[in-house]
C-alpha cells in the first residue's frame, strides 16, 4: 500500500488529536505496580508508605522498606507531608490493602495540586489492577520491625 501526499497529510494532521486523547485512556504515570515500586525502592528512587491500619500490618506484615503510617490516625495528613519532606525529592508511593484507600488519597492530592506522589493501585493483597505485593512474592517484614525502622520524626 502506498501513501499519497493527501493520505500522509491526513495521518499527520490526526496525530495531535490522538496525542491529546491518549492520556485519558493510557495508564497514569503516578499509578505503579507493586513490582515497579519494589524495584524503585531497592534503588532508593522512591519512599513507600503503607497507609493501612496497625491491625492489617500485624496480619500480613509490611512491605520491606515501607514506612507504616495509619491513614486513620489524626496526625496522618501532617505525617504524610513530613514523609514527603523526608523523601528529599523522591516520589512518595502509597500502598494499602487493595488500592482503594491509596487511590482515594491520590485523588485528593491530585485535586489539590500536589505532585510527587504515586499510587500502588494493586495494593498489598491484590486487586483488579494486579496481584499485589504479597502474591508477587515481594519481601515483607513484621509490623514491629517496620515500626522500629520508621524515622523518629514520623513516629512522634
Amino acid at each position: 500500500m502506498t501513501f499519497s501526499r493527501r493520505r500522509l497529510l491526513s495521518v499527520l494532521t490526526a496525530l495531535p488529536i490522538t496525542a491529546v486523547t491518549l492520556p485519558a485512556t493510557a495508564q497514569r504515570r503516578d499509578v505503579w505496580t507493586a513490582t515497579a515500586a519494589y524495584e524503585a525502592l531497592t534503588q532508593d528512587r522512591i519512599r513507600l508508605l503503607d497507609i493501612r491500619t496497625p491491625e492489617e500490618w500485624r496480619e500480613t506484615g509490611v512491605a520491606q522498606g515501607a514506612w507504616p503510617l495509619n491513614l486513620y490516625d489524626d496526625k496522618f495528613p501532617e505525617r504524610l507531608f513530613l514523609a514527603r519532606d523526608l523523601a528529599e525529592e523522591r516520589p512518595v508511593a502509597l500502598i494499602c490493602r487493595t488500592g482503594n484507600r491509596s487511590g482515594g488519597v491520590m485523588q485528593r492530592l491530585r485535586a489539590s495540586g500536589y505532585t510527587n506522589f504515586l499510587d500502588i493501585s494493586e495494593g498489598m493483597a491484590g486487586s483488579a489492577a494486579g496481584p499485589g505485593w504479597i502474591k508477587s512474592g515481594l519481601p515483607i517484614v513484621s509490623a514491629e520491625d517496620a515500626i522500629a525502622n520508621l524515622p523518629a520524626a514520623l513516629s512522634a
